[in-house]
């Protein structure tokens, strides 16, 4: 038995979730695929997968290998590519994570411009709005937004989320507009619930912070829904200006109380700690954080007396 092939298409079932996926993928059938894993299963002794009419999982000392397997993997690839190049050159599988509004608006539209600096590269993009687990799920590479409580990862600051108040103008002719925070407790605010901050926005005029406790009829762990919210007319959302650049453009909706600033958060390129950072994913979060300081709608707010948010 071929082992380390073995150990690349178990990583792929893994990832696709699917042995009829990999068998496509690798151009074979999906019996030669089960082949393959029941003979790396007697060979180590131990089942690797469980499986189920509906789904595969893997069992405790499954995920322990796949983890294992992926390293080894990664190691043989950056060795081959430094061999052929006499360095290790920007090449081979690059798993990405993020939230899925950032992941849509800030990194799947800039993914042609780096595969056309780095062709060699395959992009495989999970979109998740739940903290990605790094290592459970195979990801090279996350992007985070907001202040980071795991300690064993390896961070980069790539950049920072401002955040506005925005409401449509149907809410705000139905209900007036609140010109400070602490008026936001007459609205209907609308709650993105996976923040750390929970239901406490936080803004700050001259030195002087203001700690709003808000309240509404709906919140969300999706910020495009809240999104949604808000354009419907629904109520207020304390948000990223990324999340709402075109609607504040078109009109759409309206940014309030911009007298005072919102706590902005930090955004995060995030890797496994016990994980060596290969030259493509060094490569893609050095080109990010480029693009990123370039993006309009991730630039700090003007300052007062300059043209605001629309």
């Amino acid at each position: 038995m071929d082992k380390l092939n073995a150990m690349a298409i178990f990583v792929r079932v893994v990832e696709r979730g699917s042995f009829s996926a990999v068998a496509r993928e690798l151009q074979t059938s999906q019996p030669t695929i089960s082949k393959v894993l029941r003979a790396l299963e007697i060979e180590l002794g131990g089942k690797l997968i469980s499986r189920s009419t509906r789904q595969l999982s893997l069992t405790d000392e499954g995920q322990r290998y796949y983890t294992e397997c992926r390293q080894i993997l990664a190691a043989v690839d950056a060795a081959e590519h430094s061999f052929q190049s006499g360095r290790e050159t920007v090449a081979g599988n690059l798993r990405v994570g993020s939230s899925v509004s950032f992941g849509r608006l800030q990194i799947a539209s800039r993914l042609p411009g780096f595969l056309a600096s780095y062709p060699q590269v395959q992009i495989d993009l999970q979109l998740d709005d739940h903290n990605q687990d790094l290592v459970s799920e195979g990801l090279d590479v996350t992007f985070r937004i907001g202040e980071l409580s795991d300690s064993g990862l390896i961070a980069r600051r790539v950049g920072t989320t401002y955040r506005v108040t925005v409401a449509s103008p149907d809410y705000l002719a139905r209900h007036g507009q609140p010109l400070a925070p602490e008026e936001l407790s007459q609205h209907n605010c609308l709650l993105f619930n996976l923040l750390s901050s929970q239901n406490q926005w936080i803004y700050e005029k001259n030195g002087q912070r203001h700690n709003v406790r808000i309240k509404g009829n709906a919140q969300s762990n999706s910020s495009e829904a809240i999104r949604e919210m808000v354009l419907g007319g629904l109520g207020i959302a304390l948000s990223p200006v990324w999340l709402f650049s075109e609607d504040l453009q078109e009109g759409r909706v309206k940014a309030i109380l911009q007298d005072y600033s919102a706590q902005s958060l930090p955004i995060h390129a995030v890797s496994p700690a016990n994980r060596r950072q290969s030259a493509r994913v060094n490569a893609f979060i050095d080109y990010m954080t480029k693009a990123l300081a370039q993006a309009p709608e991730l630039a700090p707010p003007q300052a007062d007396g300059a043209e605001r948010i629309k």
